[in-house]
């Protein structure tokens, strides 16, 4: 950019900033610092193209719409909180147990075969209903349930140490009451 361009860059930033600003901040919810961010980024964008833009106002609107929607797009919205301290990060005792939970689950999961780990991931990690593994994998209800049974039991079996680390399996179950139904006459 030359000494012209750079200093008609600056005037229009001086002048209408604080009207982008205004649009800015609403497109973003209310949100300052997200507005701020919003249109320096609509700034830079513009500050390239400088040169070659004619109706700068307009220009630089149409970035904050267009760089606004593609931020509604994500998948998971990326916003950082600010708070006056950071947050304690205290020493979890427990933590130690659960990350050596983690990787000897993950080292299991890994000797399964790819159907078995399919099956539990989706049952228990993903937590989804046997009908909708059952979709997933193009196979029946039954299929899945049989197929759920028999990949715990391998997932015990190359991993032992697993019910050492976590509360037992029974124990998380609800009882079921099996007892006969009375017939009255």
């Amino acid at each position: 950019m030359d000494a012209e361009a750079q200093e008609s860059f600056r005037e229009f930033v001086a002048n209408r900033s604080s009207a982008l600003l205004k649009t800015a901040v609403l497109l973003s919810g209310g949100d300052r610092h997200a507005g701020e961010d919003l249109l320096q980024n609509a700034l830079i964008k513009a500050a390239g193209r400088w040169h070659r833009i004619d109706e700068p106002e307009a220009y630089v609107r149409q970035v904050l719409y267009r760089q606004q929607v593609s931020r509604w797009r994500l998948k998971w919205p990326r916003r950082e909180l600010s708070v006056a301290e950071p947050p304690e990060t205290g020493t979890d005792p427990d933590a130690s147990g659960a990350a050596e939970l983690r990787l000897v689950m993950r080292g299991a999961l890994a000797r399964l075969t790819a159907r078995q780990r399919t099956v539990l991931v989706l049952r228990y990690f993903e937590d989804l209903p046997e009908g909708e593994v059952a979709r997933i994998l193009g196979c029946s209800v039954g299929t899945v349930r049989s197929a759920t049974h028999r990949s715990l039991a391998r997932l015990r079996a190359l991993a032992p140490e697993l019910a050492a680390l976590g509360p037992a399996a029974d124990e998380q179950r609800p009882s079921r009451d099996y007892s006969p139904v009375e017939v009255r006459q």
